[in-house]
């Protein structure tokens, strides 16, 4: 059985420059996730596919391949996840590295843990689905959302929940971010990640954050040197 984690990590981010390679923390930010793709134990290779000569160098540095450059085509503001994990799961197949499961681990993701990823693929064999991720909880329900209307007025999306207790409105779940185990199949087939063979690697909150801002970037060192103090003083 042949195990991947793939990194997707271009090097054209807008709204945070270098954003891959910047220190967090202390480390570039795709050293959390190769180190705890490492610490995990899961795979038999950790890549990089990039499209960024300094970024690849970087992940060397700290123990990922960058066996290609990935292609201009792949690696614009518009290119999602499914076609860059099946281009790399593509070229590995044709290097004579067939793949079993890939695990698309995000390079902004510093919060993922080794823990989560051994959960993750010891459910997408127990389930014998096409993928595994994680997911956390909605802090508050979705259901009586609201939206600012073009007249700068309040309405609901769901006005018929407005009477409902919270305690009675469905739990609600997002994507966390951080990782998706996938058998090759459904990578090379596209599946969609957001369906019904699909099963969920359930998060606390407090250990997943997005980082799109340099105010989402400042608020998750916060959280996360928070967290490192606390696990030191236990």
């Amino acid at each position: 059985m042949n195990r991947v984690a793939i990194i997707p990590a271009r090097g054209g981010s807008k709204r945070i420059p270098r954003k891959n390679i910047n220190a967090f923390c202390g480390k570039p930010m795709i050293a959390w996730s190769i180190e705890a793709a490492k610490s995990s134990g899961c795979f038999d290779h950790i890549i990089v596919s990039t499209d960024d000569h300094e970024i690849a160098e970087v992940a060397r540095a700290w123990g990922a391949a960058t066996p290609f450059l990935r292609p201009a085509e792949l690696s614009d503001d518009y290119t999602g996840t499914l076609p860059v994990i099946r281009h790399a799961v593509e070229w590995l197949a044709e290097h004579n590295n067939r793949v079993d499961y890939a695990c698309c681990l995000y390079a902004t993701a510093p919060f993922v843990s080794a823990n989560n990823l051994k959960k993750g693929f010891a459910l997408i064999q127990q389930e014998r689905c096409s993928y595994a991720f994680s997911v956390t909880s909605y802090a508050f329900p979705i259901q009586r959302a609201v939206r600012i209307t073009g007249r700068g007025r309040v309405a609901m999306f769901n006005p018929e929940y407005f009477s409902t207790r919270s305690q009675d409105l469905e739990e609600a779940w997002h994507d966390a971010g951080q990782f998706y185990w996938g058998t090759a199949e459904a990578w090379l087939e596209e599946k969609p990640i957001f369906g019904e063979d699909s099963v969920p690697v359930k998060l606390p909150r407090h250990h997943v954050q997005d980082i799109d801002t340099p105010e989402d970037w400042a608020r998750a060192e916060w959280l996360f040197k928070a967290m490192r103090a606390q696990t030191e003083t236990q």
